[in-house]
């Protein structure tokens, strides 16, 4: 299949940041065409449960989309096969064989979450009750996952999991993994009141708007302990409990915590399969593995190279919010870039 080159821009990605800006390309009136390399569009947010910090539905936020693009051609379990620089825009060749001219291309490739295993002292994958933030965000949306039992009396949220770790390789801060900790410590201890929920952090970082407030409700309302420490080491029991060892240092002293279910929060890490995708178009990534912007301040959502544009996570950690404004900033400069050349 062949399109027309009538300002065609395509969006390789169709998760939150992808649908946005394809949402927003199309009111611009250009074109998009969504590339998705998965089976369903929404990306990491449509395995979601709730969204802090007013627990809004995942599913409301993406909702709105499928009206918004029903119209927009979108190409799932597909990805980018070549990509080539023309004249006026680029030649791209999908994997399912369609060729697309298009003027300008937007990466919205977003992230990975760290695999969890390889913090072996955490036992995911070797103790029955340490799971992800991601596998009980499947078990909210399920209620499925033999891990989790029925009454637990004690849980435990490990925070900064491959995240400003040396030896993990990703020293950067995930930016959400405190405020998600938060926001599943608060369902958790709605599901079963009468459990005693602890996180163990190294310091909270509560930027965003009602972050703050919502750290203080953990507390106040629903009596969550907060214990400010590295966990140093985590050990099964003989009635298959989980035993975490840390160290408070607000007072000074070790603690031993004896846990139903121990839940690792993974931090965000580049995707790197969407590396080789810069290649094609001659882009480096940056330091972190992240996609490298033309800068960190006024263009995040530019490269060096004519035409191409980033949205979202495929740049660094970001929160739903500020991937939807990105998103929505991309695409105006995909606008203004292709009226400019007019």
């Amino acid at each position: 299949m062949l399109l027309n080159m009538k300002e065609i821009v395509l969006v390789v990605g169709g998760g939150i940041a992808g649908l946005e800006t394809a949402r927003e390309l199309k009111e611009l009136g250009l074109s998009p065409v969504i590339v998705e390399k998965s089976s369903s569009l929404g990306g990491h947010v449509a395995q979601w449960n709730c969204l802090f910090p007013d627990m809004t539905p995942a599913r409301k936020v993406l909702e709105p989309y499928e009206s918004a693009l029903k119209d927009v051609e979108i190409h799932l379990e597909t990805e980018i096969a070549s990509i080539n620089r023309l004249q006026k825009g680029y030649s791209v060749v999908l994997s399912d064989g369609a060729a697309v001219p298009c003027k300008a291309v937007v990466f919205a490739t977003g992230f990975k979450l760290f695999e969890a295993e390889k913090k072996e002292e955490y036992g995911y994958g070797v103790y029955d009750r340490v799971i992800t933030n991601r596998d009980l965000e499947n078990w909210f949306n399920t209620g499925s996952d033999s891990r989790v039992p029925e009454k637990p009396s004690a849980i435990g949220f490990v925070h900064c999991v491959g995240s400003r770790d040396v030896k993990a390789g990703n020293t950067q801060c995930s930016k959400v993994c405190c405020i998600t900790a938060i926001k599943q410590a608060i369902e958790m201890k709605e599901k079963f009141p009468n459990a005693e929920i602890y996180c163990f952090y190294m310091d909270l970082r509560l930027f965003g708007k009602k972050y703050e407030d919502f750290y203080i409700n953990a507390q106040k309302d629903y009596g969550i302990h907060f214990i400010r420490g590295r966990v140093s080491e985590v050990s099964e029991t003989i009635d298959g409990r989980v035993l975490v060892k840390a160290e408070d240092t607000l007072v000074g002293k070790p603690v031993k915590v004896r846990l139903d279910l121990l839940v690792l929060m993974a931090g965000i890490v580049c995707n790197k399969e969407n590396q080789q995708l810069l290649q094609a178009v001659s882009l480096p990534v940056d330091e972190d593995g992240f996609f490298r912007s033309k800068d960190n301040i006024a263009s995040i959502t530019e490269s060096d190279r004519d035409g191409v544009f980033f949205a979202g996570t495929c740049t660094g950690p970001k929160t739903i919010p500020e991937t939807i404004a990105e998103a929505r900033s991309a695409a105006l400069n995909v606008y203004n870039y292709l009226k400019s050349r007019r």
